[in-house]
């Protein structure tokens, strides 16, 4: 697991791993480039609303799946691919363009996968948004890999808090964005407890949910007279890392399933921006992360863009939905 060295920097954390040999230094380098992409975006979305900064207006432009792009999401996305450039990885990949932006520089083949900004939605309620990223070496002529090809992963937190969870293989750790500009190692541990009494789902997509969702949620708001025997509190916050965040915190269960309206048939998260760093950060904290049937880590990618339902948190729960008919 991860050690917990509290107020140790981002920097010593990487160059401890690389002494280990978790990682290499061009990956050093990607985490280390995303950290300065992060404090960026950071301190472009604390500034929203104040003068001519409008950062939650649509720029009239769609992304690769056709949602409408807001300004600070193509801000986020041009930071981050400026940030990586220099580092010496092969490929960026962004849930905000259509195709892989390949640097001519490279030290290794490695890709950096990312939403460059979750939950833009939020951007003018002062809610929590964020940037998911992946770091993974890509083998033969492509540049996409199954899950647990992925090195490190992780993702920011812009909220009352700057934060980061990352992952490069043995553990999660959290950082928090100090006064001077530095990532430094929180006191705290992440591990999911097996067993939670909270849920993460938008129930106003009740209606569309296949049976297995249906049953399954009925079987947690029966509460205590119900087949579980004890109550469960709903959240949601219509940002992934948010309500990831919080399930890392205190456990629970955030659930995205396929439903029956068009364009969800297949799920809505995309597997590669951020189903794959996510399921990787959740495993590494003792929990689990699905498709409703299969591990999210286990599936083979087939496009840039492939969309999954995504199920994850504590372990008892996950399997609680899996049994569901």
């Amino acid at each position: 697991m991860t050690g917990n060295k509290k107020g140790q920097n981002i920097e010593a954390y990487l160059l401890e791993k690389y002494a280990q040999g978790q990682i290499s230094q061009t990956v050093c380098d990607a985490i280390t480039a995303l950290c300065d992409a992060a404090k960026k975006i950071a301190e472009l979305a604390a500034q929203n609303g104040i003068g001519t900064a409008s950062l939650g207006a649509l720029t009239g432009a769609e992304n690769t799946d056709g949602d409408e792009q807001k300004a600070l999401d193509v801000m986020a996305d041009e930071l981050i691919c400026a940030a990586l450039a220099p580092t010496g990885i092969a490929a960026y990949l962004s849930e905000e363009r259509d195709d892989a932006v390949v640097f001519a520089h490279t030290k290794e083949r490695l890709v950096v996968a990312s939403d460059p900004l979750d939950g833009s939605s939020n951007i003018d309620t002062n809610l929590t948004i964020g940037t998911i990223f992946s770091i993974y070496k890509a083998e033969g002529e492509g540049w996409l890999m199954q899950g647990r090809a992925q090195q490190a992963a992780g993702f920011f937190a812009y909220g009352p808090q700057t934060l980061l969870l990352l992952t490069t293989g043995q553990g999660v750790a959290g950082f928090c964005l100090d006064a001077n500009g530095q990532f430094i190692q929180m006191d705290w541990q992440p591990h999911i407890p097996a067993t939670t009494s909270e849920f993460a789902i938008n129930a106003a997509n009740s209606r569309y949910w296949p049976a297995k969702t249906k049953n399954y949620i009925t079987q947690l708001l029966t509460g205590k007279e119900g087949p579980r025997g004890r109550n469960f509190n709903m959240r949601w916050n219509g940002s992934l890392v948010a309500d990831a965040f919080r399930i890392f915190r205190r456990g629970g269960i955030f659930l995205y399933p396929q439903d029956s309206r068009k364009g969800y048939e297949d799920g809505r998260l995309r597997l590669v921006y951020e189903a794959n760093p996510i399921a990787l950060l959740i495993e590494q904290a003792g929990g689990r992360a699905s498709d409703g049937t299969k591990a999210i880590l286990d599936i083979v990618p087939t496009g840039y863009h492939m969309r999954v339902p995504f199920i994850f948190g504590s372990a008892d729960e996950v399997d609680s939905y899996h049994s569901q008919q």
